[in-house]
């Protein structure tokens, strides 16, 4: 029976995705004599907790009731007061949880206050469904970086374009879809700065009704064109990821037209991609939808910093040794370098296969 309501509860949680970052995903559903008299989600960064809506949308008495949530309610003060106090509060006899908060100012203190306070607490119902649903939290709240997931559309035979480099469209118009509501849901987008020069795209969820998401460039000599359109269409924040190798005339000049501009210390004369994850943290940027060129993709797998791989194939063979594929750079000498990935699925997405798995992390 738990399962049945916390199912209920991660649902509601998933409505929040794109709206509720640095803060986690989280629903809550109010149980009393077998029958839901209240639910609600995080809906905003900001405004008040799942906990709190549940609450607030309950008509009777909650005492002798059970709130499922699928994770541990929070117990200090932050944007909002402590959800833990208003459970008590309320007379809420008894409190299942999905799993516990990895916050240092939490991470089981919130249960104990709750037992303290002689609320019955059951933890860990389908506790993996709702970590992987705050994957993208529960990295960033212990590690302080952002959650980087890199996406590729391809053919059949691994290539992103022909040899003349035409790529539009190799995906179809759903698969492009579901990436443009991807990009409205994760904080930021990443680019190298070759695929600005090239494609001079605008990085936007134009396909959808959505967030736009902050663009970072990767340039590490600043080559950026100034007409580019990431500079000039003020869809969203951009922020470039260069050295100090970068001319600082036109730092200034960018950074005086409101544009970020991150100097990052150099590793084989190429802005550190791990040094470049820490300064996005400190942003608040908590996730990361890397779509290449094909040289940053490699360098991000060299860089491990990539935590999941989500790959598009369309059903066409193009063909060509000059055609390019999704990951370039140098490569991997031997196939026990390869990066493996792991818990992979697929789905077929009108007529392309999704492929989605994450990176296997090599024991040192």
């Amino acid at each position: 029976m738990h399962e049945k309501y916390m199912k209920i509860a991660i649902d509601l949680a998933k409505k929040g995705r794109g709206r509720v970052s640095p803060n986690p995903l989280v629903g809550a559903v109010i149980v009393k004599d077998s029958k839901i008299i209240g639910q609600g989600y995080h809906e905003e960064y900001g405004q008040n907790h799942a906990e709190i809506n549940a609450i607030k949308s309950v008509k009777e008495d909650l005492k002798g009731s059970t709130m499922y949530i699928t994770l541990e309610p929070c117990c200090h003060y932050g944007n909002t007061p402590p959800c833990v106090d208003e459970i008590i509060k309320s007379k809420i006899s008894k409190v299942v949880i999905g799993h516990l908060d990895p916050n240092p100012i939490v991470s089981g203190n919130g249960v104990k206050k709750l037992i303290h306070n002689n609320v019955e607490v059951v933890i860990d119902v389908l506790r993996d469904e709702c970590m992987k649903m705050n994957e993208v939290f529960l990295k960033y709240i212990l590690n302080k970086e952002p959650f980087v997931i890199m996406k590729n559309a391809m053919s059949l035979d691994g290539k992103i374009a022909t040899y003349t480099g035409e790529s539009k469209w190799i995906s179809s118009q759903k698969s492009r879809e579901k990436v443009h509501e991807l990009r409205s849901e994760v904080s930021a987008i990443m680019v190298g700065v070759e695929t600005i020069i090239k494609d001079d795209p605008s990085l936007t969820c134009r396909l959808i009704k959505g967030k736009n998401p902050i663009r970072i460039i990767v340039d590490s000599s600043l080559r950026i064109p100034i007409n580019s359109i990431v500079l000039k269409d003020n869809c969203s924040k951009t922020i470039i990821a260069t050295t100090n190798n970068s001319n600082k005339e036109k730092v200034e000049k960018l950074r005086s037209e409101g544009i970020d501009v991150l100097v990052i210390d150099k590793k084989n004369n190429k802005v550190d991609l791990k040094q470049l994850m820490k300064a996005l943290g400190r942003l608040n940027i908590d996730s990361v939808l890397l779509e290449g060129g094909s040289t940053l993709n490699f360098s991000a797998l060299k860089e491990g910093i990539v935590d999941k791989v989500q790959i598009y194939i369309a059903p066409m063979i193009l063909g060509g040794k000059l055609a390019k594929t999704p990951v370039g750079g140098e490569g991997v000498k031997y196939l026990s370098d390869a990066y493996n990935l792991t818990s992979v699925t697929a789905k077929t997405i009108d007529r392309d296969i999704f492929l989605e798995g994450y990176i296997h992390r090599k024991e040192s």
